[in-house]
């Protein structure tokens, strides 16, 4: 499957290879580094690898992954093309099995102190999330963005209701109320919440998963090549989505070629991450307040409460000539001092245990105060599991999405068994 996948991208990007990704030109006093081509990541990348320069005889020559559709078809134009950098530090953490099964990653725990370091930065669920099947790490955790409900305080507090809504009864019943409310009000272009009805694969990162995640405990959807997520939990969060569209509670419109929807006062929810506070901060209305919380669950859940954490990682390619000094130069701008100035740099989470009681991180979060929700979240947060054909995954899961949680064709229990019987036959391809 894999082989099949790098087969067909290569006829579609091998133009992209040549004129958008130069080689790898590392040579013994030089390694080449790739971050992501957002401004505040750019800004730190140019920050650390100066610091870096500065005092080391290996430099560290650095640039923004080079412009195409995604980054991510740009790295496997360059991985196709062996032009790959050294270091790359925004990896979807979806692909690197498949990367780490074609060979092209430096299995990271083989390098001087690294075994050490990831225990000391994540805990042990983290490690294990992040070890491929091979028994080998691939992957740093950096970085993540944890998913949750973003509420206007002013609604919730004029529907008069006990609390925010936490459950998927008190949502529902939110909604109900809401609509009512506009009822009589006259107003018919307003919605309690809004996801994105794209059939598009990664838009479930924002809906299903997420709620997946908070429902099941950190269920995995794939173990043993085989898919796991035919079950109550799934069940429950297609049920309870398009009971949302069905009773109009969500928009079956598109919204997002709209003004901000949400701080315009069209919706009174949505589901997002932490890169809503800057934007709200910058354009919110006078007077306008909001606040986050967990992502709703079942009526009956019990236990912890978590969410997807859309990570970013970094990773060492195996055209590297140096990697234990590629490593020795991540240790760096990944130390707690480091984390802290990427932190108020970008205000994007480390991935590291215990973030929110840090002492070190205590300013930031005091004169961030909603970021410390998301941090405090950061403890229960999931990424991917480890398997070749995520995007095949999370596309099939989405067909079924639109089928009946969007348009109703089918009922829950059929669309995830569906999806779950389109997935097991793609690990016997």
């Amino acid at each position: 499957m894999r082989l099949k996948f790098l087969c067909l991208t290569l006829i579609v990007l091998a133009a992209v290879i040549l004129i958008r990704c130069g080689g790898n030109n590392s040579d013994k006093n030089t390694l080449s580094y790739w971050s992501s081509n957002n401004s505040y990541e750019i800004k730190y990348a140019d920050y650390i690898t100066k610091k870096w320069n500065s005092d080391s005889p290996v430099k560290v020559s650095f640039q923004p992954v080079p412009e195409g559709q995604s980054s991510e078809e740009v790295i496997l134009a360059a991985v196709v093309g062996e032009t790959t950098p050294d270091i790359y530090s925004n990896m979807w953490q979806g692909d690197v099995e498949a990367y780490a099964e074609a060979g092209i990653l430096v299995p990271l725990d083989t390098l001087d102190g690294f075994i050490e370091f990831i225990y000391d930065r994540c805990d042990s669920s983290v490690v294990e999330e992040i070890t491929s099947s091979d028994g080998h790490i691939y992957q740093i955790p950096w970085k993540i963005n944890p998913i949750m409900l973003i509420y206007n305080k002013y609604i919730i507090k004029n529907l008069q209701l006990n609390s925010v809504p936490e459950t998927y009864t008190e949502y529902t019943n939110a909604s109900e109320k809401f609509k009512k409310d506009l009822d009589g009000d006259g107003y018919i272009d307003r919605w309690f919440g809004y996801a994105e009805v794209q059939v598009t694969w990664w838009q479930r990162f924002f809906d299903f998963y997420p709620l997946y995640l908070a429902a099941s405990g950190g269920g995995k959807l794939i173990e043993n090549n085989k898919a796991v997520f035919n079950n109550e939990y799934a069940i429950e969060v297609f049920s309870f989505l398009k009971n949302l569209y069905t009773h109009k509670y969500f928009a079956m419109e598109r919204l997002s070629a709209r003004q901000d929807v949400f701080l315009s006062g069209i919706i009174a929810t949505r589901f997002t991450g932490p890169w809503e506070i800057a934007h709200s901060e910058k354009y919110k209305p006078d007077g306008f307040e909001y606040d986050f919380i967990h992502m709703p669950v079942p009526d009956d859940h019990e236990g912890p409460i978590y969410t997807y954490g859309d990570p970013k990682n970094i990773v060492i390619f195996s055209t590297c000539k140096y990697p234990q000094t590629a490593w020795k130069f991540l240790r760096k701008m990944i130390s707690e001092e480091n984390d802290l100035k990427f932190l108020e740099i970008s205000n994007q989470l480390p991935r590291r245990k215990e973030l929110d009681v840090n002492p070190l991180y205590a300013d930031y979060f005091k004169a961030n105060p909603k970021m410390k929700k998301f941090a405090a979240q950061a403890k229960y947060v999931k990424g991917t599991d480890a398997s070749p054909v995520l995007k095949e995954v999370f596309d099939l899961i989405s067909q079924q999405y639109e089928a009946c949680v969007v348009y109703g064709t089918k009922s829950p229990e059929q669309a995830i068994k569906d999806a779950a019987d389109a997935v097991d036959l793609l690990f016997l391809k």
